[in-house]
Formats: structure tokens, sequence, C-alpha cells
């Protein structure tokens, strides 16, 4: 039986077929033959389409795109004047490789994230395709700049796949399973979730510092501001104020790893700044150009002096990723940060009852539209994100046991209205 459909608006779901229809269910059987089965699919969605935020499906159901293609549409699908600049660009200069040529787009980028970074310049700027790859840059950078060799990051945290990246996620196992040995002197500690663990969380730093990792030893500490695939944990502002003065004191370098929580995507350009963190490197992806690959890493002036051949990209600030990245800041400055502020607090406060409405709930978190919704158990997690794709809404788990929510920035309140009330209802029945 068909699922029913919450509205007749066309920003709004409409479920037309069983799902997966009939037509996904023939791509999902070509695909089952031919791709890699490492790729992980939370449900069978085949899109064909989308517009802001929403997405249709290749038997025309039509759902509202609560995850925002993992967080990267942040100007929603399609925006008309992403469209353009993509469509302009590609008609005059596809490709000519940024780190053996020049072409300008590419500096006006660099200038306006330069000046976008977190605390004082100046700051130049590294592109590459992807967060994995801008994780790989700054950890190479951390090593070059220091001339060290060790690293700190959290447990819970995802930084990419790549292998230096894969050495700092410690989120799920199955990431890492089978691909040991990884990168050496990677260490992990406790993500600070409130002020009793941010405690803990520098207690344990210190003790590596004197136990398995000198302090002269160890080039960065690494971490995510939000939290993204580890549950969309914020931390509180007390552990950044006790971290910062901590890296300082012994010459360590600070990676703000902002792929997904950057952006605009919190309320903010960068999640950093909610909490007075000044990293030294920031690293960036996801949201920041629309869709299309880009990934930036992001460092003070003084501490991106590696030599001419020490690291380099053939894609990376691709002049047609640039010019949709452009696009996007304008958006981003002009309305989206804060559409995202005042729409993901709208979000939280019609969700702010639910942990004492629904037993299933046990908390409500988030920073603009960046939203956990904690669950008591991954079975009933699992229940809302499955009974929500049959009802119109596309939304993800993340952490053990949280469905996360991260709509395009684009997003109406009224959309997020018809999407919180399908998830109500998800939740009231988990």
């Amino acid at each position: 039986m068909k699922a029913s459909s919450a509205s007749v608006r066309p920003d709004c779901p409409r479920i037309a077929t069983d799902l997966p229809g009939p037509r996904a269910r023939a791509v999902i059987e070509r695909d089952s033959k031919v791709l890699s089965p490492s790729y992980t699919r939370s449900y069978p969605l085949v899109a064909e389409r989308g517009e802001g935020a929403v997405i249709e499906d290749v038997d025309g159901n039509r759902f509202l795109d609560f995850n925002a293609g993992i967080a990267v549409a942040s100007t929603g699908h399609c925006h008309p004047r992403v469209v353009e600049a993509i469509r302009r660009q590609s008609a005059r200069l596809i490709h000519m490789s940024g780190t053996d040529f020049y072409y300008e787009n590419m500096v006006t980028l660099a200038e306006r994230l330069a000046a976008l970074a977190p605390g004082a310049g100046p700051h130049r700027v590294y592109f590459g395709n992807s967060g994995t790859e801008a994780i790989e840059a700054a950890l190479k950078l951390a090593r070059y700049h220091t001339r060290r060799e060790k690293f700190i990051g959290f447990f819970g945290g995802f930084h990419g796949r790549t292998m230096g990246a894969l050495s700092l996620t410690a989120s799920k196992a199955v990431q890492r399973r089978g691909f040991g040995p990884l990168v050496p002197g990677v260490f992990h500690v406790p993500y600070p979730t409130n002020e009793k663990a941010a405690g803990e969380s520098i207690a344990a730093i210190e003790r590596l510092f004197r136990t398995t990792a000198p302090p002269e030893e160890v080039a960065a500490i690494v971490i995510e501001p939000v939290q993204g695939e580890g549950g969309y944990l914020i931390p509180p502002k007390a552990f950044f104020d006790e971290l910062q003065p901590l890296a300082r004191k012994h010459g360590i370098l600070l990676v703000a790893d902002e792929v997904q929580c950057g952006n605009g995507r919190t309320g903010k350009m960068w999640a950093s700044e909610h909490f007075g963190f000044v990293p030294d490197i920031l690293a960036t992806a996801k949201g920041i150009a629309s869709g299309l690959p880009l990934g930036a890493t992001i460092a003070r002036a003084e501490i991106m002096d590696w030599k001419p051949g020490a690291h380099a990209s053939t894609f990376g600030g691709n002049p047609v990723a640039v010019a949709a990245a452009l696009v996007t800041l304008d958006l981003l400055e002009s309305e989206l940060i804060e559409n995202a502020a005042h729409v993901g607090a709208y979000i939280i406060s019609r969700m702010r009852d639910w942990p004492r409405r629904f037993g299933s709930v046990s908390e409500v978190r988030g920073l603009g539209l960046m939203i956990g919704i904690e669950m008591e158990s991954a079975e009933a997690r699992d229940r809302v994100v499955w009974q929500a794709f049959q009802k119109g809404v596309l939304v993800l788990g993340a952490g053990e046991r949280t469905v996360r929510l991260s709509p395009p920035l684009v997003l109406t309140r009224e959309q997020a209205e018809c999407g919180i009330s399908i998830l109500e209802e998800c939740v009231s029945q988990a």
C-alpha cells in the first residue's frame, strides 16, 4: 500500500507509489550489480531531480530533503543563481589546474575565504576536492610546519576515509576495520558534551602528554567544533576556553574540522564562532560549493609555509566548482546564514518538549540547521528514519541513536512546519 501524503502543496511531500516504486526498484537492481558494495544506503531513494529543499524520485514521489545531500546542498538543490554560474563558467573554462597555472576566480575565492577565517589574518588557502582531502592537507601541513609527528583526535569524530583522515576518524569500527595499519601516532580522547565532560577531556589530553604522547611531539589537535556523524554533539564553550591555552602552551596547532558544521550550517559562517574558538587551521568542504566537489584548507599565513611541490591537487579549485562557491558565499552572507539561524531556532522550539511527550526521545539539541534528535535506542532511531522516508521526509542517523536534521539552508518556515509535523508522527510511533 502506498504511503499517505501529508499535503498537496508543491513544497511538501507527495508519495504516489509504494516505496521504492517500480522505476526505483529497477535502478536499485542494476546498481547492485555494478556499484561498490562499500556504499551505505539508508533507504531506497533513487533521486531524479531537486529544487530547493525538495527532491523528486524516478517514480514522481516528492520528498522534503532534511539532509541536504549529506549537508552539501547548502543553497538548496539547483539554486538558479548557482546553476547560472556553473553554466557561464563551463562555457568559458572548465579546467586548467590551479596548482600549475593561474586563473582569477580561484584567487578571488581564496581572498574571500581568507577574509572570513576566524581570527586575525593574514591567511592562506589550499584547495582540494572534498572534506577528506581538506583534512589530509591539514595533517600534512601541521607535520610540515611543526616538524612533529603525533595528532590527537576525539572519539566519535569523523574526518574522512583516506588513510590519514581515517586514522583520525573514530566514529564507527566498520570504517576502520580491515585497513590497518593506519597512520601511526594518532591518539583519541572523549569528546566533551557538557562541562563535566569538558574537564574530563582536558584531563585525558594531559594524561596523554604524561604517558604516550609527549606534548613536544604533538603536531595538532583536530576537533569538529560541533561533532557531525558522532551524533550532532555540541560541546560547552568552557572546553575551548581550556583547550586553546593548553595547546598554545605546548606549541600545538589547533585544527577545526568544519567540513559539515561550517558554511552557515549552524547559523554562523563557522561553528567555531559560537565558542570563541580560533583555530590555526580550518578544513571545510560539503556546503562550500552547493554540491560541486570542492574542499578548502585555510591556515594562518605563517603556518602555510610549505614549499612548491610539497602538496598539490590536479582538480582542487576547479574553475566551475569555484564559480559555484563564489555564488554560494554571496547567498550565505546575504540571506542564508540568517535563515538557518531563524528557521533552526523555530524547529528546535517545535521539538523542545518531545523528550517530555515521547518516551522514545531523550534529548533534542542543535545550532541553526544542524539538529539532533537523540532517541532512547538505535532501533527507535532506525524506525524513525524509515518511517520518515515512507512519509516523504529524508533524514539520516548519526552517532549511536541520533536522528540528524541538516536541511538546505533555504528551508522555509512553512516547509519546516510540514517536515516537523511528519517527524512528530514518526517519533510518536517509535
